[in-house]
């Protein structure tokens, strides 16, 4: 992923400082991300959903809003409708650099904001928010006590997340007016609605409150036991997950013809946590998995080994070629299973640099079916001929056993 830091005129002037995470490879789609009330456009939650996002050849502009992160303007000179503005400002630039957002995301209060701008942008398809309020007063429950001497004395500092803040009366004014009910019926973007049920700074009322009032096409998804900030990375990695796939079905993400002489396109590989070995593995649009290592050699286990991946195309290769030489004779296999044991551990070779002695693979055929001995022992043959196979076999030995 390619990170370019950018900056664009905010609602009342100001520069508002912005990253655009783009592509490494075609780039097939964009999305705006609001952040949390006080938050940044660098929190760990939007930095793993735009990096998985643009794994997937969909860019994502995030940004602070006025008086907050690195942006410019006073944070206590803004409000609930400021950020709206922002927001919309956000996407008047990208659209003016020819990458109009089709897909909004916000979070917490940026979620909100979200929603009562999406109507007004136009070529959004998608939406999706997370733990978002349904009322954009809610924030107003973080000061506490000093809610009472923001109304009296016009100001007070409110202390949010261990970080002084400057809150005026005008802002409480203005998000307790505030309302995204009319939004919500005339939002014409599908909707995705993710809450934490165990949310402890927004109720999960809220989210029920958004998904009754939104019209269809609209869906829900939990986040579990997820923090509001959603700080975890396998919460984020989830959230990101789920969002990416949801996407899918509403953004145009056909890709470019492959290049000459790769007619299955390109397998990108991407770094997705520089302190341990998760990586994003991209097939085109449509296809992800997680490449990791076992705990045990500083990895999540959250994917299968590079070797895992070995295994799994050879055991994959052999079922789809038994399986398509036996319709083709019309013989009566009914399931194919395919165990694959490979001798070798990648962090360990890794670690060591044994990497030039034999590979040896175990693989053992499950058929099921009414077959006689002679169909059974064909089959097996026909696992030989499998491309995988041919194409290991070219530096490694792979013995076959038929399973009884």
């Amino acid at each position: 992923m390619a990170s370019r830091h950018i900056t664009f005129t905010g609602h009342e002037g100001s520069d508002l400082s912005a990253r655009l995470d783009l592509p490494e490879g075609p780039h097939l789609a964009t999305a705006l991300l609001a952040h949390c009330f006080t938050c940044s456009k660098d929190i760990a939650a939007a930095r793993r959903i735009a990096q998985r996002l643009a794994a997937m050849g969909i860019a994502v502009l995030r940004f602070d809003f006025t008086g907050l992160g690195h942006s410019g303007g006073e944070f206590a000179n803004t409000g609930f409708t400021s950020n709206v503005a922002d927001i919309r400002a956000a996407a008047s630039w990208l659209t003016e650099q020819g990458m109009p957002a089709s897909l909004l995301i916000g979070h917490s209060l940026g979620g909100a904001a979200i929603l009562k701008a999406a109507p007004d942008i136009a070529g959004v398809k998608a939406v999706v928010t997370l733990g978002a309020p349904f009322d954009p007063a809610h924030v107003t429950h973080n000061f506490g006590d000093a809610l009472d001497l923001i109304r009296t004395r016009g100001e007070a500092e409110v202390d949010l997340g261990g970080r002084p803040f400057r809150i005026t009366r005008s802002f409480v004014e203005d998000v307790e007016a505030a309302s995204i009910a009319p939004e919500l019926q005339r939002l014409k973007a599908a909707l995705l609605v993710m809450h934490a049920p165990r949310d402890a700074i927004v109720g999960i009322d809220n989210a029920t409150r958004i998904f009754t009032a939104a019209r269809h096409p609209k869906s829900f998804v939990t986040l579990d036991d997820a923090d509001h900030l959603i700080s975890r990375a396998t919460d984020a990695d989830y959230a990101a997950e789920v969002m990416a796939s949801w996407a899918s079905r509403y953004l145009d993400l056909r890709p470019p013809a492959p290049p000459p002489g790769v007619p299955e396109g390109i397998v990108r590989v991407s770094e997705a946590d520089p302190d341990g070995f998760l990586q994003d593995v991209i097939a085109g649009p449509q296809h992800h998995a997680l490449a990791d290592e076992p705990r045990a050699y500083g990895g999540t286990n959250r994917g299968m080994s590079p070797y895992g991946f070995i295994s799994a195309g050879l055991g994959a290769c052999t079922s789809m070629t038994i399986r398509m030489y036996a319709r083709r004779k019309g013989w009566p296999l009914d399931h194919v299973r395919v165990d694959v044991c490979h001798d070798k551990m990648h962090a360990q070779d890794a670690k060591s640099g044994m990497g030039d002695k034999i590979d040896s693979f175990r693989r053992e055929i499950h058929l099921e079916g009414n077959l006689t001995e002679e169909q059974r022992a064909r089959l097996l043959a026909i696992a030989d001929k499998c491309p995988v196979h041919r194409t290991l076999s070219q530096s490694s030995t792979i013995h076959t056993v038929l399973a009884r």
